[in-house]
Parts: C-alpha cells; structure tokens; sequence
C-alpha cells in the first residue's frame, strides 16, 4: 500500500506540473483515488484503534504477570500506527492536489501553505 499510494501521488504531482491535460477527466480519476485510499484510512483507524485499545487493555493485566505479550503487542502496534500515519497524511495531501486540480480548471477554495514550516 505504502508503494501504490508514494507513486499515486508522485503521479499526480507530476500531472500538475504540465498544462495540456483534461482536468475535468483527471479530476474525476482523482476522487475516486481519494475515496479508496479514505476508505482505506477508515478501515485501519477502527482496528488500530482496537489493537491500541486491546495493547493498554493486556498491559494492565498482564502488567502483573511479568508476561512478555506486552513486547509483542507493541511491536505489533507500533508499525500499524505507522502504517495509519501514511495514510491519513496522503489521504490529506490528495485533498490539497484536488484543490490544485480544481484551480486548474476555475478559480476555487485552496489552503493557503503554513508559513511557519
């Protein structure tokens, strides 16, 4: 997932840089990308939110044990709040990579960049 979505939006960077090309069509190409990959983030928000739940729950059962499951879980978790960190930061991208699109085709709403990066 980390490949398609990191090509995906090199693409559409890539896109917004030439002039001849059918906005309209490109557009529309790019909602759908947007609903995929936002369908995507939803899916891996509820059950990392689980697994994180799941993590703290065993933590403090096991915290009285002296088990080791409590090492595995957290390795586990760490990777998928990774995984999640990619996608909800692309997700966002792609909104501003629509809102560029939109101004190719007329002038529209677009975040204006953050001046304290």
């Amino acid at each position: 997932m980390k490949k398609r979505i990191t090509e995906y939006l090199a693409y559409i960077d890539a896109l917004l840089e030439k002039e001849d090309v059918d906005w309209e069509h490109e557009k529309e190409k790019h909602l759908v990308q947007i609903a995929f990959f936002a369908h995507e983030r939803q899916g891996h928000l509820i059950v990392m939110a689980l697994f994180a739940l799941a993590t703290v729950i065993s933590i403090l059962y096991l915290n009285f044990s002296g088990s080791l499951i409590i090492v595995a879980l957290l390795v586990l978790l760490i990777p998928y709040v990774m995984h999640y960190y990619l996608l909800e930061n692309s997700v966002q991208k792609m909104y501003e990579q629509y809102d560029r699109m939109m101004n190719k085709i007329e002038p529209s709403f677009q975040v204006k960049p953050d001046d304290k990066k």
